[in-house]
């Protein structure tokens, strides 16, 4: 069995994405929490010790250091046979959404909530241009999942935690009550939180929590 560590940060909707992989997968990790609140992924001590690209999270495999969530998540389903899909096109469907969800949905919603939620008087015009963005992947993933179970096919893979990381935090922080407004990306929610072993994130990432404004 492999040994890891995870650093992390409670609100870190990546971290969550690796941290519920992991347990997916039957592994354990140590976790270690990170400051973010003060600014310490920016520090030169920090990004020269952890992560040269100042970023949470960081998995730590038997003493390699890996960074950036999506080719993590590959290399865990390669290692443990699971959520990596079943055929080559299967494969090519999960890389295709896996790279939107990292640019467009993940990357935009991570933004949003975190100004949203934890910058006291973000600026209300920034704010809503996230908002627009957000709004307008959210719809493109209702289509997808209005006709599919899980994004990539009828069974859950590394896409579906990958797009579960930023939508499984408490809707107060995002402002989103996806049960009105998205009913079948609320029921994919439900599908990928009924697998056995799954856990919400602020269960699998413990540790002091940002101030929340909201």
């Amino acid at each position: 069995m492999s040994d890891y560590k995870l650093h992390y940060f409670p609100e870190s909707g990546n971290s969550y994405k690796l941290a519920l992989m992991l347990t997916l997968c039957g592994q354990s990790f140590e976790p270690v929490w990170t400051d973010f609140g003060s600014g310490i992924t920016f520090t030169d001590e920090w990004r020269r010790n952890v992560n040269a690209m100042g970023e949470i999270p960081v998995l730590v495999e038997d003493g390699v250091v890996l960074t950036q969530t999506a080719p993590i998540l590959l290399r865990l389903a390669q290692r443990y046979g699971r959520f990596g899909g079943s055929s080559e096109g299967e494969r090519l469907e999960i890389l295709r959404w896996l790279f939107w969800d990292n640019q467009k949905l993940s990357g935009f919603m991570a933004a949003y909530r975190y100004r949203r939620a934890f910058v006291e008087n973000s600026n209300p015009h920034v704010l809503a241009f996230l908002k627009s963005r957000v709004d307008d992947f959210l719809r493109i993933l209702e289509a997808r999942l209005a006709a599919s179970a899980f994004v990539a096919g009828d069974q859950p893979t590394i896409v579906d935690l990958s797009m579960v990381g930023y939508l499984s935090y408490p809707p107060n922080e995002s402002g989103y009550r996806l049960e009105e407004t998205q009913p079948a990306v609320h029921a994919w929610l439900q599908r990928v939180a009924a697998l056995p072993g799954w856990a919400a994130p602020y269960d699998l990432l413990p540790g002091k929590r940002l101030r929340c404004f909201v």
